[in-house]
């Protein structure tokens, strides 16, 4: 009996996308992924793939009306021998179940979200870029009430969709000047800032607007009781850096009204590898005079150097040691290293000694050879469902779906 010539899996990137002129327009992929709760069952349903970039939901959901809604970004890079890795995925299944929290949507399993997130990589892998592009594949986990609901109760149903695009790092890795956000609040105590959601961020368009024609290509949000801590930027984690001769020492807002940043904490552990200081503390503006560098950290934003931070109502600006604004603006030394390293990390090219990278794996069933199995592999063959599969080039073939302990 001859044997299926198994398909390639991963496939290579797809010849038609030109990779290094990604932009923020959509790419029409293969199709995203869908999970539906069932309030009557308690129990998520098991991921599958659509192939269209539509969801069927009720115009009543409190997803559309009310808000109800959490999502993730998470990042999948192609290694130098062309498996495809997804970023730290337990971390942000282990977000967006406390996201969901906090807007009384039922938490996703671990599971039923890892498998999810493999699924649609794996169905779009073709979008996944080369190792050599400096390029990436974006996840956009999203789950919200989507039963139409009227009142302000629990729906019936609750959907969780999983998106993919390939693109580019949202700021690239170039200095930018940012602005300090004081006609907005993006959270307020006991708020809902600490948890990604959406509410928190469709009001920033406005004033993200604003702030571009300002010359602002980054806005700080200070913390709204006192307009004196910092806390984060708009779409980004805030990290200061202070260099005294031969001692690095990181700086991390704590506050309960920020998003816990999966980037965030990979910086800071990798930095106590380093044998670097991370001091995770209230961070007086003022002090910003004291830093020299501030990174601006995030999974779509990945590692951005800020130039400067200028606060119009008392015209306060300050500088950081990324080469000076003008025409030669350069990163500094820790937002370079740090970035190499972490990118190192996730396309594969140094060790994973962290266990921050995550395989993805072909959702098809296993095709191999039955004679081979069974005169190399007879204890596997014994627990293989075998099922004939329609002729191929004048031959039988056997599918083998192993089910093994």
């Amino acid at each position: 009996m001859g044997s299926i010539e198994e398909s390639q899996f991963p496939p290579p990137p797809n010849e038609a996308v030109n990779w290094t002129a990604l932009g923020s327009a959509i790419t029409e992929d293969n199709g995203h992924v869908e999970c539906r709760f069932d309030v009557a069952t308690g129990v998520w349903s098991e991921p599958t793939f659509v192939k269209d970039p539509y969801i069927k939901v009720h115009g009543l959901a409190p997803g559309l009306n009310y808000g109800q809604q959490a999502y993730e970004g998470m990042k999948a890079y192609r290694s130098p021998t062309n498996d495809i890795n997804i970023f730290r995925p337990q971390y942000h299944a282990n977000r967006l179940a406390n996201s969901s929290s906090c807007v009384s949507i039922p938490p996703i399993p671990e599971t039923v979200y890892l498998n999810a997130v493999n699924l649609a990589v794996a169905r779009n892998a073709v979008y996944v870029p080369p190792h050599s592009a400096s390029a990436l594949l974006y996840i956009r986990p999203v789950v919200f009430g989507s039963a139409g609901n009227l009142g302000l109760t629990p729906p019936s149903e609750y959907t969780f969709a999983v998106y993919t695009q390939p693109g580019n790092a949202y700021h690239g890795i170039k200095p930018m000047p940012a602005g300090v956000m004081e006609e907005f609040d993006r959270s307020a105590p006991l708020g809902t800032g600490g948890y990604k959601v959406g509410g928190n961020y469709a009001p920033c368009i406005r004033w993200q607007g604003k702030a571009r024609q300002m010359g602002y290509g980054l806005t700080l949000h200070l913390d709204s009781k006192t307009q004196s801590e910092v806390e984060e930027f708009s779409t980004s984690g805030f990290i200061g850096v202070r260099r005294e001769g031969d001692k690095t020492t990181l700086c991390i807002p704590d506050s309960k009204n920020i998003v816990d940043s999966v980037t965030s904490d990979s910086i800071v552990t990798i930095a106590k590898s380093l044998g670097w200081t991370v001091e995770k503390r209230k961070i007086h503006y003022t002090e910003l005079r004291y830093f020299t560098e501030v990174l601006a950290v995030g999974t779509a934003a990945s590692i951005v150097p800020v130039a400067s931070i200028h606060r119009p109502s008392t015209d306060e600006k300050f500088v950081f040691n990324h080469s000076g604004e003008g025409s030669a603006v350069n990163p500094g030394p820790v937002c370079l290293q740090m970035s190499q390293i972490l990118l190192d990390v996730q396309k594969g090219v140094v060790e994973d000694s962290w266990g921050w990278r995550t395989a993805v794996t072909d959702p098809d069933a296993v095709v191999i050879d039955v004679v081979q199995q069974v005169e190399e592999y007879p204890e596997v063959n014994e627990k293989a469902q075998a099922k004939q599969v329609p002729e191929l080039n004048g031959e039988v073939q056997v599918k083998e779906v192993l089910e093994v302990n």
